[in-house]
């Protein structure tokens, strides 16, 4: 049985590293192992955004992204959500056999809430939407951070409870938990988890002066110049090393014990790693965004084979439940 994956990307804001490490990366390295949909998730934008020109830019901008990083469409099925509408109607059947106390034990929700976001219908039901992204396609695994693992038990609790009504139509998915080392927090410019929420993101496609001003600003304690610093309490560095070699970790870390750097070298250093590591990936991105046709049909080409896939998916589902 061919392995198959599932992961989607909410198109809420510019890509940040915090996303590259956490998740890109990885979805670009199993296209190569496995049978991989990755969607650009524009149904739970709707949750935040209500700007319909935005939506549509932060959509296109992540589509960008992933192909310019190296995501092959000739290997991954790249697609929008709102382009496979059996996700919607899968939602809505999937809702039905969905107990209201397992939706309301969700933790995204409530930290949601807490943090002042609107407290709509979309966003209590979110998790069922979830569910119905992984289970059209009948996907096996999907790549997951500790944080979200709790999504995907509902996911396998709401397959389980449609096969014991219905007969067995759906796998239970799996949780692929990243290695250790991607799985360590990605520090933002304040030290906290880097998010958009924060608004302390150092963005994957950020260069020049931009770039510039972000990474200069990364918080740090006021140890003065000459004075030993410490690497295993600093956002510079921890930042530096998801980039550097072993051996280049191991000298800078020497360096900030002996008071040989100081945070503003050591910030020019961490710059010099972001443009070396995604220089390349830059002149892809511009080239791309300079065919929005052909970057549509890689979009269009990807949505009719997750169709395919989700036809056959409602088809079992209908037959099941008697809609058919």
């Amino acid at each position: 049985m061919t392995k198959r994956i599932l992961s989607g990307v909410q198109p809420s804001g510019k890509l940040h590293l915090g996303n590259y490490f956490g998740a890109v990366k990885q979805h670009i390295e199993l296209q190569h192992e496995a049978e991989c949909f990755y969607f650009i998730a524009n149904y739970h934008a709707l949750t935040t955004i209500q700007d319909a020109r935005l939506l549509a830019e932060n959509t296109r901008d992540v589509a960008l992204d992933y192909l310019a990083l190296g995501l092959d469409p000739d290997k991954a099925t790249f697609y929008r959500q709102s382009d496979v509408p059996e996700v919607a109607e899968l939602t809505w059947v999937l809702s039905t056999v969905t107990n209201m106390g397992l939706l309301e034990r969700a933790v995204s929700y409530k930290e949601k809430i807490e943090k002042g976001i609107e407290a709509s219908v979309g966003l209590f039901t979110y998790p069922v939407l979830m569910a119905a992204d992984i289970l059209i396609v009948r996907s096996h695994f999907v790549p997951v951070g500790k944080d979200q693992v709790q999504h995907l038990e509902m996911t396998a609790d709401i397959a389980g409870k449609f096969n014991r009504a219905y007969g067995v139509v759906f796998p239970e998915p799996q949780p692929l938990i990243p290695k250790a080392e991607i799985q360590a927090k990605v520090p933002g410019i304040d030290g906290q988890k880097m998010s958009k929420s924060y608004g302390n993101t150092i963005d994957i496609f950020a260069e020049g002066k931009p770039l510039e001003k972000t990474v200069m600003s990364i918080k740090t304690d006021s140890t003065p110049m000459g004075q030993p610093l410490d690497p295993d309490n600093c956002n510079v560095f921890a930042l530096y090393s998801l980039f550097a070699a072993e051996d280049e970790k191991n000298a800078l870390a020497a360096d900030y014990r002996a008071g040989k750097i100081g945070y503003g070298h050591a910030k020019k250093m961490l710059k010099a790693k972001i443009d070396a590591h995604f220089g390349p990936f830059r002149d892809k991105r511009r080239e791309l965004a300079q065919d929005p046709v052909t970057l549509e049909g890689i979009l269009q080409a990807g949505a009719k084979k997750a169709r395919a896939e989700a036809e056959m998916t409602m088809d079992l589902v209908r037959k099941a439940t008697g809609l058919k």
